[in-house]
């Protein structure tokens, strides 16, 4: 499996927090303005299919990939299965 794209995401370097809870609880609002401004960030960024489909392929369990959480990335396999 290539992954050479990840050398070219948005999300590398400084911006990896905001992609990924904190080891710390987090608030609701808290966790809305995080993937608020990862998604934000994924929106632009010119791997965003390719990190999406890399989630989905491995199934993914945590973070911001592709502009998708956790849940929405399950809510896209389960659609993807329905249509099989």
């Amino acid at each position: 499996m290539d992954r050479s794209w990840q050398r070219t995401g948005l999300c590398r370097g400084n911006h990896s927090y905001l992609f990924f809870p904190p080891s710390t609880v987090e608030r609701k609002e808290e966790r809305e303005r995080r993937e608020h401004k990862a998604k934000a960030i994924c929106n632009v960024c010119p791997v965003k299919s390719e990190c999406l489909e890399f989630a989905l392929e491995i199934r993914e369990p945590y973070g911001i990939w592709g502009a998708l959480t956790e849940t929405e990335r399950r809510q896209v396999l389960a659609r993807r299965a329905a249509n099989v």
